[in-house]
């Protein structure tokens, strides 16, 4: 689940949103909560008044042989009718005989059906005697007179609350005298969840989570593209300008990733003219110097000036070179990585150089493959020359291909094995081209490396020196460039 929080813009939109609704349902819930149990009870009360008042009624217009019978079919679970003589004066004795009746089962139904646990525990306390049930009462009940404004029937009535479970109790006075008693209890629970609100919460927990995925979606949906964009632009190549379009921010960050694009190759682009102009500007004096040079008459002298030209001019040359390849923009397409590497060893080998590829996986990896080429060639040369041999073979790490070069020379000192991937920098000072170079190889191939999102990465065995050209290897790569294939 964390790394879901972590990875997924969804998860954490869906978890905010179910937050936010938990608490506006608790909210919500203690704001009602209160006001949903007042109306209850008073929808009980009012419904208690209704059915005493339309049986008081019944009772006035029926002869006083069916009057039992027509108060045992008017009880329902939670109440109990019956008729005194007197008024009911005392308001403890009522109420602890009311509970006897309540408790007392009714003709059609079962004990166990008729009893609720409300009434069965106060039931229970007044068979035991009054004094029980009032020392389990909090205060003393007392009556209360209701107008004839206050309830159904135009005459007044005797009305209190039984103390417990939303008990009710009420006397009517009848025609002829006698008193209709009624009393009610029903233990009413104010349930916080009901079927009909868990449904409606998930229902509104599916819409939110659905539309927390589609709003994730529109938001990752330009960060992924823009992300991609970012590590092929890291990678050299050429990337389109991303669509400038949605929300403000989205598309701000759009315009700046473009405008920053071709700030980017604008820069590249002058550098490389600027190169190629010096390089090219550099070749006329180049040669006025290597004709003043011809009208020396010191032969050495002579000689040592055409030497140091010819080094000029090589470096030029191959600073001309590297700025022509820095401004050739190469596709990239997928390519099968062992058999690039194994055909330059072969082609290497056939000219004469101690060079062996050793079998490994078989890799595809989308690339360059001509400028990734040259820079295996130019460290694999490096170890020949330096090293009397190269052993070529490819290895695959969780995060990296690795092109890996061995060779049995001398390595390189520790203090210069950055500084070996200078520009013109050699460790072989004599400046000949034969046994040294110019100092570029190191310097393009590293170049060529990094334009990949990778690096060419230097160290020393026991017995030469080792040279990795580490390419990143990242899963959306893999599924373009199989897609690609």
């Amino acid at each position: 689940m964390m790394r879901i929080w972590r990875r997924s813009l969804a998860a954490r939109f869906i978890a905010f949103l179910l937050l936010a609704l938990a608490l506006s349902q608790a909210i919500g819930f203690l704001v009602s909560w209160d006001e949903r149990g007042h109306a209850l009870r008073l929808a009980a009360k009012s419904e208690f008044f209704s059915r005493t008042a339309s049986l008081a009624m019944l009772l006035e217009t029926t002869p006083q042989a069916f009057q039992s019978e027509i108060l045992q079919v008017s009880g329902t679970a939670y109440t109990r009718f019956w008729i005194t003589p007197e008024e009911p004066v005392d308001a403890a004795c009522w109420r602890d005989d009311a509970w006897v009746h309540l408790a007392t089962p009714l003709p059609s139904l079962k004990p166990s059906e008729a009893r609720d646990p409300a009434i069965a525990a106060p039931a229970a306390s007044a068979s035991a005697g009054v004094p029980g049930v009032v020392s389990a009462t909090v205060h003393r009940p007392q009556w209360a007179e209701l107008s004839s404004h206050a309830w159904p029937l135009s005459r007044p009535a005797k009305f209190m609350y039984l103390g417990a479970s939303n008990g009710m109790g009420l006397a009517v006075r009848l025609d002829n005298g006698a008193w209709l008693n009624a009393a009610y209890a029903k233990s009413t629970v104010n349930a916080a969840w009901t079927r009909q609100s868990i449904l409606s919460l998930l229902i509104t927990a599916i819409a939110l989570s659905a539309i927390a995925v589609m709003v994730a979606r529109g938001i990752t949906r330009p960060m992924r593209r823009l992300a991609a964009a970012a590590e092929l632009l890291g990678r050299g190549e050429s990337v389109q300008p991303l669509p400038e379009s949605g929300p403000d921010d989205i598309r701000q960050t759009a315009e700046a990733f473009n405008r920053m694009q071709a700030r980017l190759q604008r820069f590249v682009d002058d550098r490389t003219r600027m190169l190629a102009a010096i390089g090219h500007d550099l070749r006329t004096p180049l040669t006025s110097l290597r004709l003043r040079a011809e009208f020396v008459s010191d032969p050495e002298v002579q000689e040592k000036m055409l030497a140091t030209i010819e080094e000029i001019q090589t470096m030029t040359e191959a600073a001309l070179a590297f700025a022509r390849e820095e401004a050739t923009v190469e596709d990239t397409r997928t390519v099968d990585l062992s058999a690039l590497v194994e055909s330059l060893c072969d082609d290497l080998a056939e000219l004469g150089q101690q060079v062996v590829f050793l079998d490994g996986p078989r890799l595809n990896y989308r690339c360059r493959p001509d400028a990734l080429r040259r820079a295996i060639r130019n460290l694999v040369e490096n170890a020949v020359r330096y090293g009397e041999r190269a052993r070529v073979r490819l290895a695959r790490t969780a995060e990296s291909i690795d092109i890996v070069i061995e060779d049995d020379g001398p390595g390189v000192p520790d203090g210069d094995r950055e500084q070996v991937f200078a520009p013109f920098f050699r460790l072989e000072h004599s400046r000949n081209r034969e046994t040294g170079g110019v100092g570029l190889g190191l310097s393009i191939a590293r170049t060529i490396a990094r334009h990949h999102g990778g690096d060419v990465v230097l160290r020393n065995l026991d017995r030469g020196m080792r040279a990795s050209i580490i390419l990143p290897l990242e899963a959306r790569n893999e599924k373009r460039g199989t897609r690609n294939e």
